[in-house]
């Protein structure tokens, strides 16, 4: 695997998103402890200040927050807000942990997601009905108005709308509309919307957002036992209809969510969840040269402002949260590529004076 700085140092980057002093965004996505048994662990505590301190020094200047919401199924209504805990104790927890990364020089992205109880994916989520989609929304709309006034309360700096709606992002404009009008009339910082990297082309509503947001796991080939080199060129595939759509939109792109697992040929598949999987061979190597190729191909771009890394968790020691050959790169080879990464000049950086070197600081 070639090294990461090879292809991703320019000498006069073009800053992408309007502010010439604003960095790009270096982003870890935390996961919250989903264990009523480890209250001590989640958000807000000193195991989170822990974490902060480690993600600060490996060069992230960015996180990004996920409180869950739990629907029982596909075609279920209403949305509650208890998945890691009640309403009020997880946004109070969630409200310390922002105090923590602004204490720390991070900034925040908060991005209420959504976990489905029974089997499958929230992008296929379907209540059957017009009545059935009307009460959703109507549900769906609360859930996210409440963390979108939380979200400006606590002095977040962006929000998703929403998380891989995959079967409804491309219909109910009006809806859409509304919601994110009435989002703003809330919050005054960025908002994006995560789509999945399948999903972005029919989006209604990109020009009502700030960010085009991908949830970018793009499978990079479509065989076993692919060389870097095809990793490469097939996320240089993959991402290329990006570009065009940010020009054609005037609006830059951000990786929402990007990462790999650590087993083999991780990229021909990356969809598939760690905790499916039975009897993996752990290979903290594919999951290194997974991620390095995808960033590689997008980063020197100026129409990408960033991504957040999917994921740590609060608790940057806990194993309970996913298999080892889950996506967390800690402690595995893949940090130490995301380190470098974090640590180059990208695209979307402010232009450096002629005497600064492209990994000064590194």
């Amino acid at each position: 695997m070639p090294s990461v700085a090879l292809g991703l140092c320019f000498a006069q980057p073009v800053n992408a998103w309007g502010n010439p002093e604003r960095e790009a965004i270096r982003g870890v996505t935390v996961g919250p402890i989903e264990s009523s048994q480890q209250r001590a662990k989640g958000y807000g505590t000193t195991y989170s200040a822990q974490l902060l301190d480690e993600l600060v020094t490996m060069g992230a200047n960015w996180i990004s927050i996920t409180p869950f919401g739990r629907i029982w199924s596909l075609k279920s209504t209403e949305i509650l807000m208890d998945f890691e805990a009640p309403y009020q104790q997880n946004r109070e927890a969630i409200a310390k942990f922002i105090v923590q990364a602004r204490e720390r020089g991070l900034q925040v992205m908060l991005i209420p997601h959504l976990w489905v109880e029974t089997e499958g994916w929230r992008g296929e989520i379907d209540p059957g009905s017009d009545e059935g989609w009307k009460l959703y929304q109507a549900s769906y709309r609360s859930f996210v108005m409440s963390w979108a006034k939380d979200a400006q309360a606590w002095g977040a700096d962006g929000f998703s709308i929403g998380v891989e709606c995959k079967s409804w992002s491309g219909r109910f404009g009006e809806y859409w509309t509304r919601m994110i009008e009435d989002i703003r009339s809330v919050f005054g910082g960025l908002l994006t919307y995560s789509s999945n990297w399948d999903e972005v082309d029919n989006v209604l509503f990109w020009d009502r957002l700030d960010l085009i947001g991908v949830n970018a796991f793009y499978p990079l080939a479509h065989h076993n036992e692919a060389s870097y080199e095809q990793y490469l060129a097939g996320a240089r595939q993959a991402i290329e209809p990006l570009g065009q759509l940010s020009r054609d939109l005037d609006m830059p792109v951000l990786f929402v969510e990007v990462g790999y697992t650590t087993r083999p040929n991780a990229a021909v598949e990356p969809w598939i969840w760690p905790d499916t999987m039975k009897d993996v061979v752990v290979d903290e190597w594919e999951q290194a040269r997974a991620i390095s190729a995808v960033l590689e191909a997008a980063l020197p771009h100026r129409w990408l402002v960033g991504f957040f890394i999917w994921r740590y968790y609060s608790d940057i020691d806990d194993l309970s949260q996913e298999a080892i050959w889950g996506f967390s790169p800690h402690g595995k080879l893949a940090e130490r590529v995301l380190t470098e990464i974090f640590n180059v000049q990208w695209g979307a950086d402010p232009e450096r004076l002629p005497w600064q070197s492209a990994t000064d600081g590194e």
